[in-house]
This record gives structure tokens, C-alpha cells and sequence, in this order.
């Protein structure tokens, strides 16, 4: 046979590995400190630095006011002011949106600034709907016209026989923070009573 003479080598008898001494271990370490340290300058220097949105010029000072209530019942609340906007000859301005909105919180400072107060007061029944964190009232929004995921503040206006007038459909006041206070008094002229 043709393999019969063929010699298989015997295998090599295990290597016996030496443990490192403290040199190496070390030089080691400092290799690895100095790659990290190394990494970390460059990514520092190169990392994108997020630039802080400026407010507009006429922003209003941002601070957290409690407008929309966690335990309202939004449906009971709009049933009410719309009894009141029968009897008093206005439209229900519906407000959706979050006390975490800081955009939300805007909307609410205009509302109370001239001549935006008056407007309100004269033409609307406001009535604030809670949307927790876009998880809340989904329901609400949608029956009265009004896609959360666009962004909120939102509005509707309902006429006083519950039909909606408008609703913002595409985020318009999700930005408020840096609309200023005509964009708000402008909506109201449009659609008051």
C-alpha cells in the first residue's frame, strides 16, 4: 500500500507558557490608556456639539404653568362649554396638549396677552385637553379632527352646536415658541364667532 511507509509525525509536545513578568504588563497598560485617552481627545474634539435653539426675539419667558388637569374628563368639559357657547353666542376653542409642551406653554401666554385676552374671552369657550405624554384623550383628538402625532399645541374650534369649524390637521402651532403673538391673534380674527 502506498501509505503503509508513510510516517505520521508525532505531535509536538505542549509548550509551557511563561506568565509575564511586571514589564510587559505594564507597557501593555500604558499602550491601552494611552489608545483610550487618545480616542477620547479625538471624539471630543470631533463630536457634534447639539447648538441651542434661540427663542425669537419677542418669545415669551418659559415658565411650567399648570394648564391642562390629568383628571379632567375632557368629554364632560366639552359638553359644558358647549352648553355655555349656546347660551352666550361664542364657538369652544379646544386645546390639545401637555403641561410638558413647552410650545403648549407659549400658546398659553399669548392667549393672555393683548389683544389675544379679549379676542378669547369675547368669542371662546376654551377648553384645555390633556394628551398625557401623546398618550392620552388619542380618542378626543380624533374624533374632533386632530392628529397628535403632528404635534401639539393643536386646536379646534367647534361651533356652539358641537360641529367642527377648524381643526389644525398639520401641526401649524407645534412651534409656538418661536411663532409670536399674531400668528395666535390672527387664527383668533379667523375663527371667532
Amino acid at each position: 500500500m502506498l501509505f503503509r511507509n508513510s510516517r505520521r509525525k508525532a505531535p509536538a509536545p505542549p509548550r509551557k507558557t511563561q506568565p509575564l513578568t511586571p514589564g510587559p504588563m505594564i507597557g501593555l497598560a500604558l499602550v491601552c490608556l494611552l489608545g483610550m485617552g487618545g480616542m477620547y481627545l479625538w471624539t471630543s474634539r470631533h463630536a457634534k456639539v447639539p447648538v441651542a435653539v434661540q427663542p425669537a426675539p419677542n418669545a415669551p419667558a418659559l415658565m411650567a404653568k399648570k394648564i391642562y388637569s390629568e383628571t379632567a374628563h375632557p368629554t364632560a368639559e366639552i359638553a359644558a362649554a358647549l352648553v355655555e357657547a349656546k347660551r352666550d353666542h361664542k364657538r369652544v376653542l379646544l386645546d390639545f396638549g401637555g403641561d410638558w409642551c413647552g410650545d403648549c406653554q407659549a400658546l398659553d401666554i399669548y392667549f393672555h396677552q393683548s389683544p389675544n385676552d379679549r379676542l378669547l374671552a369675547d368669542n371662546f369657550v376654551l377648553v384645555h385637553v390633556w394628551i398625557g405624554h401623546m398618550d392620552t384623550n388619542l380618542g378626543v383628538a380624533e374624533k374632533y379632527g386632530v392628529p397628535i402625532k403632528k404635534g401639539v399645541p393643536a386646536l379646534t374650534v367647534l361651533g356652539a352646536d358641537g360641529k367642527i369649524v377648524h381643526a389644525q390637521a398639520d401641526g401649524e402651532f407645534e412651534d409656538m415658541r418661536h411663532m409670536n403673538p399674531a400668528s395666535v391673534t390672527e387664527f383668533l380674527e379667523k375663527w371667532k364667532s
